[in-house]
């Protein structure tokens, strides 16, 4: 019997069936001569590392407030975490390595000053100009707010990369159009898409009512993953939380028993991170070993019928899954949720609120650059402030409060 693994082309170097091919990429919104040297998706990873969004990245909220610890994670170093997860699984199943990496590396670009705090504030500020959603302002950076080549706005990323970018946790829409809930939380059904995606989709088709590629469900699982990890370990430097009190969650709690069964007496410190590695490798190994069974059960032979398998494949197992949920539920209750970050989150909030509130009704107080010709417009314009606020680093938005607004809440 020839086993599965030989079967799809996961034995040996070569790419799978099932991967994206950059040889035959569906292309640029702009054509653009290949490059000789590099892949579609490698030109696309290399994009987003040098655009100006994802070096804001440093400077924005992950959980904790940088100037709270040297050591928390900040945006940037979570992206980079993700990146490594998603990469390692996509080697495990034999896709592109690059374009799983380029995702990974994008998927936070839209995110606002403040972590959820800033896109808490920034969703009630729009809400009555077309909304906001971190996911569509992603896209709205990458196809026009970079403004970096003499060819095109934004970064004029691959077919593939934006479609990975806009769905990696699933369909928009359903057949006929309609959007559908998010996978993700629990939102009810929107009325229509986000603006962003809404907007770019008369530009171009990313089948928005198909899965995306595997590459994009690996960047979407790793994120899955490192949240999980680095905020129990952000948690656990915080003193929020100590070791003992994860000693009944699933995964983390074996790895505890398991850490102190082969070195007792070993300090908080190294106990901590033997115990973070552990809760990694397991989940990974989880994903590898659930997603082989369903890509066995489904045996897609090209990444389009991946897109069109109805149903995610990169995926945990039901005991994994469930898993995820409580190391969640218990962050969100003991770490987010903290008074402590609480309290620093309320005054973000009221910083990017105040912000917003302070543009609209002054638009002259923006910077020359930001100034456009939509006074008359406010739909316009408060997407125009929406687009400033949300690329702004946490600092700087503490600095623009500041200067326009004044009182400035203690962060």
């Amino acid at each position: 019997m020839v086993h599965f693994s030989e079967r799809v082309g996961l034995g040996g170097e070569a790419r799978a069936i099932f991967a994206v091919d950059p040889a035959a990429t569906r292309g640029r919104l702009v054509p653009e001569p290949a490059s000789p040297t590099r892949t579609p998706y490698q030109r696309d990873r290399d994009r987003i590392i040098h655009s100006t969004a994802f070096r804001r990245l440093a400077h924005k909220t992950q959980v904790f407030l940088p100037h709270e610890g040297d050591h928390f994670r900040s945006r940037l170093t979570h992206t980079i975490e993700v990146a490594q997860i998603a990469r390692a699984l996509a080697r495990a199943f034999r896709l592109d390595e690059d374009l799983a990496e380029a995702l990974a590396l994008g998927h936070d670009l839209g995110h606002t000053p403040f972590g959820h705090a800033g896109e808490r504030a920034m969703e009630r500020a729009m809400a009555a100009h077309g909304g906001f959603d971190h996911n569509a302002q992603t896209l709205r950076i990458v196809t026009g707010l970079e403004r970096r080549y003499a060819d095109f706005d934004g970064l004029n990323l691959s077919w593939e990369a934006l479609e990975g970018l806009v769905k990696h946790n699933g369909p928009l829409t359903d057949g006929a159009g309609r959007p559908l809930p998010p996978t993700h939380g629990q939102h009810p059904a929107p009325v229509e898409l986000p603006f962003g995606i809404r907007d770019y989709a008369r530009r171009q088709d990313l089948w928005l009512s198909t899965w995306p590629s595997l590459e994009a469900q690996c960047a979407a699982i790793a994120d899955d993953i490192a949240y999980d990890a680095h905020d129990i370990d952000d948690g656990l430097r915080a003193r929020l939380i100590e070791i003992d009190d994860l000693a009944e969650l699933p995964i983390v709690g074996d790895a505890i028993r398991t850490v102190r069964g082969r070195h007792p007496g070993l300090e908080r410190g190294r106990l901590k991170q033997e115990v973070i590695r552990r809760v990694i490798t397991a989940m990974v190994e989880d994903v590898i070993d659930e997603t082989l069974a369903r890509l066995e059960d489904q045996l897609p032979c090209s990444a389009d019928e991946v897109r069109r398998a109805g149903r995610v494949l990169v995926a945990f197992s039901g005991a994994t899954a469930a898993a995820d949920v409580a190391i969640k539920t218990f962050l969100f209750a003991r770490v987010y949720r903290a008074d402590f970050v609480m309290t620093k989150m309320r005054a973000a909030e009221q910083v990017v609120e105040e912000l917003f509130a302070a543009f609209m009704a002054d638009p002259g107080a923006l910077p020359e650059e930001w100034r456009g010709a939509d006074r008359g417009d406010p739909e316009r314009l408060a997407r125009r402030i929406c687009d400033y606020i949300a690329g702004m680093t946490d600092r700087y938005a503490v600095n623009e409060h500041r200067r326009v607004v004044g009182g400035t809440p203690e962060l």
